[in-house]
């Protein structure tokens, strides 16, 4: 369990420094185009339906997400990425959205298809980065169309919801035990 927290605190961090330039240098004639939705059930535990319990509040307003704080004291978001539910951690270090391989292809990308843009040395060893451009990425109403977004090839556990998405919002807050994103 440590071994899998520092694992992603190394890819938080990769990604918060190492993505900074790839974000700026990638185009749109860069990015690739995503496949059609996979559909049917998936074993991943990021993806498909689930109950709302700790996620979001059932309070918000049009345009306006309130996510309350976990057990882990992160936040965490029920992203529907190019029509496929994704359970994200918010995380605001990360330059774009950081999709694991599985949630990639749960959302039906080819990964062994994507040009490899860089490398990040994370504690699982060296893993490439992948660049993609995501058609819409909504978090309860609230939706951004066209965010770039990387695909890790490690172990993070979770997706990273990033400031591709983050910074084209009006707000981000916090205050106590609850994020609110407009």
């Amino acid at each position: 369990m440590l071994g899998r927290y520092l694992g992603l605190a190394g890819v938080i961090a990769v990604v918060s420094v190492g993505m900074a330039g790839f974000a700026s240098r990638m185009s749109v004639s860069e990015s690739v185009e995503t496949a059609a939705m996979v559909s049917g059930d998936h074993d991943n535990w990021t993806t498909g339906e689930r109950s709302r319990g700790g996620w979001s509040s059932g309070a918000n307003s049009p345009g306006e997400v309130r996510l309350g704080r976990a057990g882990d004291s992160h936040f965490y978001a029920d992203a529907n990425i190019d029509g496929t539910n994704i359970r994200m951690m918010v995380d605001s270090g990360a330059s774009v959205i950081a999709l694991t391989r599985r949630d990639a292809e749960a959302i039906g990308i080819d990964v062994d298809r994507l040009p490899i843009a860089g490398r990040a040395n994370t504690a699982g060893g060296v893993v490439p980065l992948r660049p993609v451009m995501l058609d819409s990425v909504d978090v309860d109403g609230v939706e951004v169309k066209r965010v770039q977004a990387a695909v890790i090839d490690a172990d993070m556990g979770v997706s990273l919801l990033g400031q591709s998405y983050l910074s084209k919002l009006e707000s981000v807050k916090v205050e106590g035990d609850t994020m609110t994103l407009r």
